[in-house]
C-alpha cells in the first residue's frame, strides 16, 4: 500500500465523518427547537393549572358557593326541576348522558362533591337533592 492510497482513505473517512457531524448538528438544532416548544407548552400548562386552582378555590370557599362547569350546572338544573331527590342514574338520563356504569359513577362522584360543598344533600343513600338555602 502506498502513501497516496492511505491519504485517499483518510480523505474519504474525513468526508464521511464531516457529513455525519453535519447530520448530527442538524438533528441537535431540530431537537433544541422541539425542546423549546415543549418547555413553553409545559410552562403554559403550569400557569393554567395554577390559575384554575386559584379560581376554583375561591369558587368553592365563597359564602354562597357556585359551580361554573357545565356538567355541574346541568346537574343543578335537573335537581332544581325535581320536587324530590334523584339517583345518579336518573340524573344521567335527564341530562342526556348514556346511563352506563362509567357515566353513572362519574355523576355520583360529582353529586358527592356537591354534597361535601353543602350545595346538595343526600336525603337517603343514593338520593340527592338541593340543600336548603343558607340564611
Amino acid at each position: 500500500m502506498n502513501i497516496t492510497t492511505i491519504l485517499d482513505l483518510i480523505a474519504e473517512r474525513e468526508t464521511a465523518a464531516g457529513q455525519a457531524a453535519d447530520r448530527l448538528r442538524q438533528q441537535i438544532t431540530t431537537l433544541t427547537a422541539e425542546l423549546a416548544r415543549i418547555d413553553s407548552e409545559l410552562a403554559d400548562l403550569a400557569t393554567t393549572r395554577t390559575t384554575l386552582q386559584a379560581l376554583t378555590a375561591a369558587e368553592f370557599t365563597a359564602e354562597d358557593p357556585t359551580v361554573a362547569s357545565a356538567p355541574y350546572q346541568q346537574i343543578l338544573a335537573v335537581l332544581h326541576a325535581a320536587p324530590t331527590g334523584m339517583r345518579a342514574k336518573d340524573i344521567c338520563i335527564a341530562v342526556g348522558v348514556e346511563p352506563s356504569p362509567k357515566h353513572v359513577e362519574g355523576a355520583r362522584a360529582r353529586l358527592k362533591r356537591l354534597v361535601s360543598r353543602q350545595i346538595l344533600t343526600e336525603t337517603e343513600p343514593g338520593i340527592f337533592a338541593l340543600a336548603p338555602k343558607r340564611t
